[in-house]
């Protein structure tokens, strides 16, 4: 097989939860780019519109659909039409995530719930709901979006979001189990963990970044092209034989502290 071949998603399925924004938008993109159809779905219908008009816009096959992925039954909705348009599942980018920024004595239980709920029990779900087809196709890539955060420890100073840490490190956990549990089935679990990106978390991180960009030996947070290719990557078959792993791509924070 050629390097070209290796890489390319052209006739490939692809569903991206979060995909209307940030990382999700990012990720969407670039499927789109290197040939997949491509279906994005959270609850902000309108903006899985915008940016499925601008893959459309530039010749690329995609979808835009409500789901709150907390809830089964918008999952086997947005799974079923996916399956009823384009006929495969290929790949699932699990981005959908939420996070409440409290100190650690103060954070209220229900936000607690409600950070499990989006960011670890919605990725299971639809998981689960992904994976009943691909087990049926004979392959699929599932791949989960965890954080460094999830990693290890963070100052309050730094970052005051201990449901969301530990939703990402249980991330970490269930992509790993679920990649002993499908690799038979040919489909490939991987995680990938960004470090600081542009998003609502970074940009009030941001006013006070100078002292922050200095643990990270890159200087700088991640921009808009820097998960494209770890997201190809891990949807592609260059990505065949590895399963279970966690990609970090974080200018180097995780490795310098």
């Amino acid at each position: 097989m050629e390097m070209n071949d290796l890489f390319h998603l052209k006739n490939k399925t692809a569903i991206v939860t979060g995909g209307g924004r940030g990382l999700g938008e990012q990720m969407a993109m670039a499927l789109g780019e290197a040939g997949a159809n491509v279906v994005i779905c959270s609850r902000t219908l309108e903006a899985c519109e915008r940016v499925s008009k601008n893959l459309s816009a530039k010749g690329m096959k995609s979808a835009a659909i409500q789901c709150d992925i907390t809830n089964e039954k918008d999952i086997q909705r947005v799974i079923s039409q996916t399956w009823d348009q384009f006929g495969s599942i290929d790949i699932l980018i699990n981005n959908s995530g939420t996070s409440w920024i409290a100190p650690l004595l103060e954070l209220p239980a229900d936000k607690w719930d409600k950070v499990m709920n989006v960011n670890l029990k919605g990725m299971f779900l639809f998981s689960q709901a992904a994976a009943r087809i691909m087990q049926q196709q004979g392959h699929g890539k599932i791949i989960n979006i965890s954080s460094v955060t999830g990693m290890r420890g963070t100052q309050s100073a730094l970052l005051d979001a201990v449901a969301y840490s530990t939703s990402k490190g249980a991330v970490i956990s269930l992509t790993k189990d679920l990649a002993v549990k499908l690799a038979s089935s040919g489909i490939q679990v991987n995680a990938i963990a960004p470090g600081f990106f542009p998003t609502k978390i970074t940009k009030a991180l941001e006013k006070s970044s100078s002292s922050f960009l200095q643990n990270i030996p890159a200087g700088r947070f991640g921009n808009d092209d820097d998960l494209k290719g770890t997201a190809v990557f891990l949807s592609s078959k260059a990505s065949d034989y590895i399963t279970g792993q966690i990609l970090v791509v974080d200018g180097g924070m995780t490795v310098s502290l």
